[in-house]
């Protein structure tokens, strides 16, 4: 029967002198526009805008569509009027959706299938804001081509991923989905995705389609909550949101979703400046937007909108491709043609774009080349958990580490595991976990007994996290009454060489919908650590988490602190590998821990007042009941030995307008053991046309050094690392005193200065 749907379709492409032929991200880019011209050339309209409708597999596609909506779903489907599904997972229910739209539609344009596949299909790797916290783009990249397999083995080829909304606001749920507060190092791990998705080639059938999201401005919700406004202005648009969207449009991605807020009234899915405008005009960027889930009818209560049908004229004008669920474009585009209130144009424009993605994909020459049952028989699961590990243990942030209870040793005697999520086979796989099994992660616990065999370890839970079952909609009550299993944990607490308390978060108090006015420890988790703490001050304290945490009591009373985030499928024995010492500590900080929730949003990369905050100055800007400053701040991270920075150099203390300085710095391993340290460079622009941050990441890199070793770093300091949106609304640089910085945090710098001139 394939190969029937497949000559038939090579007839047709045929008649209008198109040969099937292999595309790939290296074709010939006016072979590829004359192929989708043709195919649009023969559309009728309804055709058109059947290609900018998204349907969720809300039905079992291998069975009948017994209910009404679903049976005109699945009508729609047979006459090619449907030009993407999302949700539906398996080899099975993709083909037979495939098969619908192949063996009754006119023209037999295929559909592309999407997924949230977010951090890992099968295999969970660490959330995305705790890998970033490897600061390791070859391991961002690694998951991605792992998930990409595990994906299309399920018939699925495109993700609605990677997350780069720059987030600075710790109770926003969704900041565990995305890479943090800092624009440049998520515009590295924007890249890194996109081609760990994407491979150089969209038409192999390894690789699938990205989604850069969401566009634009969402991380910046006032308040932190989810969905809410933003109040930005251009200065902050261009600076902070946009350059990891233009790396990730620079990269390739083939598709970008847009977002659910406003910013500065307008809805981004009706924002023509940011889609029509920059991404598509300006940026030249030639793959298609899809709205998130309803967002083009979520315009309505916007109050941007009257109806499903104006909110369809405004998002087909503002160049939103898709109707992602929201039933606009399938209510309202054609009758808005025919009245003469949307240009037919507009919808070529959009239609045209979805052919060039799929053309590209290698859907026109096999329909099914993402459908093949033998593919997941191929898949080397074992060896992704391997990789999963490594990763997971490379995104561990060690916070404090006094009186040497790290690395714990394999001989210690009696270890107490405490805690409501030390033995949490759940939490760690976090949320968005696509199609990764619940309770199937490695616990703490596990990972300790699986290299400990033979050491006395006793765990005991402390107080329940809460109480029902898990879900995407529905996270656990968190338990505040029950205290009944604390006697248990302060009993097995007190006779204890070390003590391991493993708190934090349930897997769903972060993610989308997850905001939190409150981000400490939920429930009796504080209550437990310090009944502990008062019979056992040997503490280890290993925090599981989608978000930073308020933790200024244990940073000031527990000696050891490991932050574990919720790190996927081998969460524990990445754990015990960093606790035991098989695995030096490398990862950092990419975003700023608070002394107190008051202090959110906070971030590094701030501008200063007329007033800025000093020891001099002890009443300008600050609070006066707590402390300046983060916490644990962006960058930072421990390791179990020590590094030593070198004076830095420069070559030239003045750099010219299209000329290139160094900056050199000597790094030091001065402990005994080899470690990781990543170099951190950071720039600031002294006066300029508008107010600048007071340091900028511009540069990183990490490097491994033996005990004793010595490694020179050299960043290459150019004209392109000077720039920004400047008052003239332009990327430039302009002329004057810079800072370069360099250091193992944000905060723990040496300085020189460099003069540019033009």
């Amino acid at each position: 029967m394939r190969k029937l749907f497949l000559s038939t379709l090579s007839l047709l492409l045929g008649t209008i002198g198109l040969q099937a032929q292999e595309t790939s991200l290296k074709s010939s880019v006016k072979n590829v526009e004359a192929k989708v011209d043709s195919v649009l050339n023969i559309m009728t309209l309804e055709e058109k805008v059947g290609q900018m409708i998204q349907y969720n597999g809300s039905w079992d596609l291998t069975g009948p569509a017994s209910e009404t909506g679903n049976k005109q779903k699945e009508d729609r489907l047979k006459k090619g009027l449907v030009g993407s599904m999302l949700n539906v997972l398996s080899v099975e229910a993709t083909e037979k959706a495939q098969k619908l739209n192949m063996e009754n539609s006119r023209i037999k344009i295929p559909i592309i299938f999407g997924y949230d596949v977010i951090h890992g299909y099968k295999t969970i790797f660490p959330v995305p804001l705790a890998e970033t916290a490897s600061w390791d783009m070859e391991a961002a990249e690694e998951s991605a081509r792992i998930a990409a397999l595990e994906s299309v083995a399920e018939g699925v080829n495109w993700t609605f991923s990677p997350m780069i909304d720059v987030s600075r606001d710790a109770r926003w749920g969704r900041i565990m989905e995305g890479s943090g507060e800092d624009p440049y190092l998520t515009s590295q791990v924007a890249v890194a995705k996109v081609n760990g998705y994407q491979g150089d080639d969209l038409a192999n059938p390894t690789t699938i389609a990205a989604t850069a999201k969401h566009f634009a401005g969402y991380g910046f919700a006032e308040g932190g909550k989810d969905y809410n406004t933003v109040n930005i202005g251009k200065n902050e648009l261009h600076n902070v949101i946009l350059p990891p969207f233009k790396a990730a449009a620079d990269a390739g991605a083939a598709t970008f979703m847009n977002a659910f807020n406003t910013i500065d009234g307008i809805p981004a899915t009706g924002s023509e400046s940011l889609q029509r405008e920059l991404l598509k005009t300006e940026w030249d960027w030639d793959g298609f937007i899809v709205s998130d889930w309803g967002s083009i009818s979520e315009m309505i209560p916007h109050g941007f909108a009257r109806d499903k049908v104006h909110a369809a004229e405004i998002a087909v004008k503002a160049g939103s491709d898709m109707d992602m669920e929201g039933g606009a474009y399938q209510a309202g585009l054609e009758q808005l043609v025919a009245e003469g209130k949307v240009d037919e144009e507009l919808i070529n424009d959009a239609v045209r774009r979805i052919l060039r993605v799929k053309f590209m994909m290698g859907l026109f020459e096999d329909p099914y080349r993402y459908i093949n049952a033998e593919v997941k028989k191929e898949v080397p699961y074992e060896q992704h958990l391997e990789t999963a590990r490594d990763i997971a243990r490379k995104s561990i942030v060690l916070l404090k580490n006094e009186k040497d209870l790290l690395p714990m040793s394999a001989s210690a005697g009696k270890i107490a595991v405490i805690g409501p999520l030390a033995n949490d086979k759940d939490t760690p796989i976090g949320n968005w976990r696509a199609q990764g099994e619940s309770n199937s992660a490695v616990s703490v616990v596990e990972g300790l007994k699986n290299q400990l065999p033979d050491s006395d370890i006793v765990y005991s839970e402390g107080v329940k996290l809460g109480m029902g079952e898990r879900s995407f909609l529905m996270p656990l009550k968190i338990n505040k009454t029950d205290t009944t299993g604390m006697g248990e944990a302060v009993k097995n607490a007190r006779d204890a060489e070390v003590v391991v308390m493993v708190l934090g978060e349930d897997a769903f108090q972060s993610g989308e919908g997850r905001s939190q006015a409150n981000i400490g420890f939920a429930g009796l988790q504080l209550e437990l650590l310090k009944k502990v703490y008062a019979v056992n001050k040997n503490i280890v304290l290993v925090l599981i988490n989608g978000r930073p945490m308020e933790l200024s009591w244990s940073a000031e009373n527990i000696p050891a602190i490991v932050e574990a985030w919720q790190l996927g499928s081998e969460s524990g024995n990445a754990i015990a590998d960093v606790l035991l010492g098989k695995y030096n500590p490398s990862g950092k900080l990419p975003v700023s821990f608070p002394r107190a929730v008051g202090q959110e949003p906070l971030y590094y990369n701030y501008k200063n007042t007329g007033r800025p905050y000093s020891e001099q100055h002890v009443t300008y800007s600050h609070y006066t009941d707590i402390e300046n400053g983060p916490l644990f701040p962006f960058g930072y991270g421990l390791s179990y030995t020590a590094f030593e920075y070198a004076k830095p150099t420069l070559s030239s203390a003045t750099l010219t307008s299209g000329e290139t300085a160094t900056l050199s710095v000597a790094v030091t391993n001065s402990g005994d053991t080899k470690g990781k340290e990543v170099v951190q460079l950071y720039v600031r622009d002294m006066v300029a046309s508008t107010s600048r941050p007071v340091k900028e990441l511009k540069g990183f890199e990490m490097i491994e050094l033996e005990a004793g070793e010595t490694k020179t770093i050299d960043f290459e300091i150019s004209e392109e690392m000077l720039q920004f949106y400047t008052a003239q609304e332009k990327w430039e640089a302009e002329e004057g005193e810079f800072r370069l910085m360099v250091g193992t945090n944000s905060e723990e710098l040496q300085t020189v200065t460099l003069n540019f001139q033009k």
